[in-house]
């Protein structure tokens, strides 16, 4: 259910999406997956010793079906969830996605799918911190997309900015992203801005144990 990457990180496999659980400060679960995978967060959560009643926070990277979907069920979960600025709203149901842009029109259709959090919502922005994570305001997969990179820990998670293909980094395509231009830049500026980290855990694909930082370097080289 649950695969540990080192240094208190733990991967989900959920079947075309990816979660993690990190055990820092507080725990922390990264993402939450799609509406049918809040049994599954729970499940790995028991795997590596603790209970849905043992997350302090989660981190959500950006607003889609597949990151934010197990959110409303779960049941019992008593933590505050960060999300970027632009993309709060979206989570909370304060406003729906620019149906004029093609990857919103997409979010706009599988929104009607993605309940409400009933948890509280903090909206972060680039350069906050949440316990040993700095968060990277990274858009172009969507507006408020964000990247969470913990020196401490040596581990970045990427969110939809990247996706693993055979051990390499590619952008992500244009028919999920609002803006890939925008999506290129902000690869380029987390590459450079960011500390180096080992474990690499990006939305789809097959997360990195080491070097994950040095993936980054040489896929913002090649764009």
């Amino acid at each position: 259910m649950v695969t540990e990457l080192g240094g208190d990180v733990w991967w989900y496999d959920l079947r075309g999406v990816n979660a993690y659980l990190v055990a820092d400060d507080a725990l922390t679960l990264v993402d939450a997956g799609n509406p049918w995978d809040s049994r599954n967060l729970i499940l790995g959560l028991d795997e590596a010793g603790f209970s849905l009643q043992d997350v302090d926070r989660v981190l959500v990277t950006h607003y889609d079906f597949d990151h934010v979907g197990g959110l409303a069920r779960l049941r019992g979960l008593d933590a505050t969830v960060y999300v970027g600025e632009a993309d709060a709203p979206l989570l909370t149901g304060q406003r729906r996605p620019d149906w004029r842009n093609h990857k919103g029109a997409l979010q706009t259709v599988l929104g009607a799918f993605v309940g409400r959090p009933s948890v509280p919502v903090e909206p972060v922005a680039d350069g906050d911190t949440v316990g040993s994570f700095t968060v990277y305001h990274t858009p172009g997969h969507t507006p408020g997309h964000v990247a969470y990179v913990s020196d401490d820990l040596s581990a970045g998670f990427l969110g939809d900015l990247v996706v693993e293909r055979d051990g390499q980094l590619a952008a992500s395509p244009w028919l999920l992203s609002y803006d890939t231009d925008q999506g290129e830049r902000s690869i380029r500026s987390l590459a450079e801005r960011a500390p180096d980290f080992e474990v690499g855990g990006m939305g789809h694909g097959v997360p990195f144990e080491r070097r994950a930082g040095e993936r980054l370097a040489a896929l913002a080289e090649r764009l």
